[in-house]
């Protein structure tokens, strides 16, 4: 690639993926080190993984920053049927786990092909506005967009896996509002979605036991405490006790009492940010939030100088992602927001979404490389 080409490269962005890998990296290993699963099983074993996981997500970050994202157009609906018919199939023959039927096993490794829908949802949302840019705002287009996001939000809300829809959703309202949708449109259609939420409420189909429980507590946590229960609010109130043990420079990495101590469930995805807030102290936490900011900043100023809409609609549907991601996982662990099972981008361990967000990385390179009409 020509050195003109890397000039356009946003290296602030590659900074704060660094960043936040490294961080990862200790705190992984910190959060493995003496922690087992509810059946007693060792998690030491999982850290080397997690390490090949980025090294696979380095590469597949460099492989996509390399490939000119105007090709996907051309492909947004076979990967767009593909993720779908993998959403369709986890539904048969995957593995429940924690309640959920969400992932393929093969061999000693998984795969949530959750995570894959939404970066493939990304770029058929986008090739879908281009296609009919000049139309972009009417009724037809609007609701033709919002049935792309209803398929794979549908798939994984039966899995269940709310999170996931959540996000879903997000990426939708944030990339809709990019393409043009105009508040007379937007209003009706988030009254539909509260009467819908209304009625998935009620509804043991969508909503079990579980999942109401989980959103009461942290309605309880908000409004009246004495009325948790304390199994049904043991992760975020470990959480919360984990992260106000770490004072401002915490109690230095593999020595938090409530990290080695087996104290709070899943801290290695979901709850990573109670380790950090442990060991690395209130400092370490507010590293990791700045530079999560700085990506999602590069990401919107990426989206704000792509070439054509294409790039500009990947580059908003990669922030709305992340940003997602980021507030409900921080939210949930410190009780602002309820617990949802989504990990912390670039920081939580976890193979398929860290390959997943990895790539949606190399996608905004590949959009900042390509921003002028420059040729090899």
């Amino acid at each position: 690639m020509e050195l003109r080409r890397w000039r356009e490269y946003n290296w602030p962005l590659l900074v704060c993926v660094s960043v936040l890998l490294v961080i990862s990296a200790l705190a992984v290993y910190s959060a493995t080190l003496t922690a087992v699963t509810v059946n007693g099983i060792a998690l030491s074993g999982v850290y080397p993984g997690h390490l090949v996981n980025i090294a696979l997500g380095l590469a597949v970050m460099v492989a996509v920053t390399r490939f000119d994202y105007q090709l996907l157009s051309s492909l947004a609906r076979p990967l767009y049927l593909g993720a779908a018919a993998l959403l369709v199939l986890v539904l048969a023959i995957g593995r429940i786990s924690e309640g959920a039927q969400s992932w393929f096993v093969l061999g000693a490794r998984t795969f949530q092909p959750s995570e894959i829908a939404k970066l493939t949802l990304i770029i058929a949302l986008a090739a879908y506005w281009q296609r009919f840019e000049s139309q972009a705002s009417t009724w037809r287009i609007q609701l033709g967009s919002l049935a792309l996001a209803l398929v794979p939000a549908l798939l994984v809300i039966v899995q269940p896996d709310l999170g996931s829809a959540i996000v879903i959703g997000a990426i939708w309202l944030v990339m809709a509002w990019g393409a043009g949708i105009k508040p007379s449109q937007l209003i009706p259609l988030l009254l539909v979605a509260a009467v819908g939420l209304y009625g998935a409420w009620n509804s043991d189909a969508i909503f079990d036991d579980y999942q109401r429980r989980r959103l009461l507590t942290f309605y309880y946590l908000l409004t009246d405490p004495a009325r948790v229960n304390f199994n049904d609010g043991y992760n975020v109130i470990q959480a919360l006790s984990a992260i106000s043990q770490g004072g401002w420079f915490g109690a230095g990495l593999t020595r938090g009492l409530f990290s080695q101590g087996n104290y709070v469930p899943v801290q290695h995805t979901d709850f990573i940010f109670a380790v950090i807030g442990e060991e690395m102290g209130f400092l370490g936490g507010v590293v990791l939030i700045t530079f999560q900011a700085l990506l999602l900043w590069q990401s919107l100023s990426i989206a704000a100088q792509a070439r054509d809409s294409f790039g500009r609609l990947m580059a908003l549907g990669v922030f709305a992602l992340l940003f997602c991601h980021v507030v409900i996982n921080l939210g949930m662990n410190l009780s602002l927001l309820p617990v949802t099972g989504l990990p912390l981008p670039f920081v939580s361990q976890g193979g398929s979404f860290m390959i997943i967000v990895l790539a949606a990385v190399g996608l905004l390179q590949s959009i900042a490389l390509r921003r002028r009409r420059l040729s090899f």
